[in-house]
Formats: structure tokens, C-alpha cells, sequence
């Protein structure tokens, strides 16, 4: 859908970010201050359009509950340690975009009452009403669980009108586009068609809770596209949809 005028078309959105969008490539820090600034200036882009934002983001750069699983750890306490991990992510964003002037809250699905507020729903929706950032953190609580499902699942229980999935590619593929450069790029996939075709940019958890709950879902390259330009309806990345 293509919009020429400045008004979003979304009312409520759920940002999907990974913890590596915080990492400086090659750098040895796990988080750069430089690229949160950056990052929340362009989420205040779209805030300052009257846009209801929320977040949720990863923690793949300081912890990978999977592949510490691989190595021999149990599943469950890796788990955990990147629920925490997000935390850690949700407090630097949080800090870049009141230091940018935004009103934020950080909600986390693991109680730490010196930290964070426990997420509850009506209390997020109401200060996304109030026109606050809401970050979402420590994934759903449970371990076995994504960050792209936690992305699905609070998406689903605010009723937001979309997931902005921020990756390093700028669509969905049926193949992996650097291994084949005959890859083709999708503008536009139904949920069953992702579901079935295995593409691996969300996982199965995540696209069946949109699909159930009818969660458009928009797949885009942070690098060299706009949020903006995402929430005016400008035709980017893939879409997910019915």
C-alpha cells in the first residue's frame, strides 16, 4: 500500500529489533552508544508522527540461549540468561530515547522491581496512550520461547496494527539471497506460504500467532530503509500477511 501523504497509517506498531542492531560490526563492544542514539532517533522519527510505539528487542549480542545450549549447557538456564540479556538492551534504548526527549517505560516479563516495571497489559496500553515508548523486555518469561514470538505475542494482546521486523536483509527470500544470487525476493507472502516454505526470518511460533491473529507483519532492512517511510506505507521489504 502506497501512501504520498505524511500521515502514518498504522495507529499502534510493535518494532521487532535483535540484539546485534545494538553491536557495532567488528567492534569488541557488545553495545555501542553511537548506533542506540542513532536508533533511537529514528524510532523518535515515527513517535513524533503520533505513531503508538512499542519495542521489543533482543539479546543475541551479549547472550544466545541456543547456541550456549549446543555447547552443553542447559537449555532452560541459558534461556534465562538471555531473557536478561534483552533487559540489558531494553535499559540502553530506554536511555537513548528519554535523553532524545521521548517518555519511555521498560516492561519486562521477569519481575525486578528495581529495574523495571512487571509487564501488565493495561498499563502498557495506557501509556501508549499517553504517547510513551514502550520497550519489552525478558522475552514471554519462559525459556523455549523467541524474542520473535514475545514480538507475536505482545503484538497480539496490545492489538497492534503491525510487527516492523528491522533485519540486515532487505526482504524475505525463498533462499538464502548470499549463497544465491538467483534468489528471489518476495514483496508479499501469506502466513501459510511462510509457514510452509520453512523461511526462517521469524520463527514458526511467531507466524502462527499472527496468523491467528491477523498481525500483518513487514520485513525490512534497517540499514538502508527508513522506519518512517515504513509506517507512511511505503512500499519496502516484504510483507506478511493473509
Amino acid at each position: 500500500m502506497e501512501s504520498d501523504s505524511a500521515a502514518p497509517i498504522y495507529k499502534r506498531i510493535v518494532i521487532k529489533l535483535s540484539g546485534e542492531a545494538l553491536r557495532e560490526a567488528g567492534a569488541r563492544e557488545n553495545i555501542s552508544p553511537q548506533i542506540v542514539r542513532e536508533l533511537a532517533a529514528r524510532i523518535k522519527e515515527i513517535h513524533d508522527l503520533g505513531v503508538q510505539t512499542s519495542v521489543v528487542i533482543g539479546g543475541g549480542n551479549i547472550w544466545r540461549g541456543l547456541s550456549a545450549q549446543h555447547r552443553g549447557m542447559d537449555r532452560t538456564t541459558a534461556d534465562y540468561m538471555g531473557m536478561l540479556a534483552t533487559v540489558i538492551n531494553g535499559l540502553a534504548l530506554k536511555g537513548a530515547l528519554e535523553e532524545a526527549g521521548v517518555q519511555t517505560r521498560v516492561q519486562t516479563a521477569i519481575e525486578m522491581q528495581n529495574v523495571a516495571e512487571p509487564f501488565i497489559l493495561g498499563r502498557a496500553i495506557r501509556h501508549l496512550e499517553l504517547n510513551r515508548v514502550v520497550i519489552f523486555v525478558a522475552g514471554t518469561g519462559n525459556p523455549y520461547f523467541s524474542t520473535d514470538t514475545t514480538a507475536a505475542l505482545r503484538a497480539s494482546e496490545i492489538r497492534a496494527d503491525v510487527i516492523l521486523k528491522a533485519t540486515k536483509v532487505d526482504g524475505i527470500y525463498d533462499s538464502d539471497p548470499k549463497k544465491n544470487p538467483e534468489a528471489k525476493r518476495f514483496d508479499r507472502i501469506s502466513y501459510s506460504d511462510a509457514l510452509t516454505k520453512r523461511l526462517q526470518v521469524m520463527d514458526s511460533t511467531a507466524f502462527s500467532l499472527c496468523m491467528d491473529n491477523k498481525i500483518p507483519i513487514i520485513v525490512f532492512d534497517m540499514n538502508t530503509t527508513n522506519f518512517r517511510d515504513v509506517v507512511l506505507g511505503k512500499n519496502v521489504g516484504t510483507t506478511v500477511a493473509e
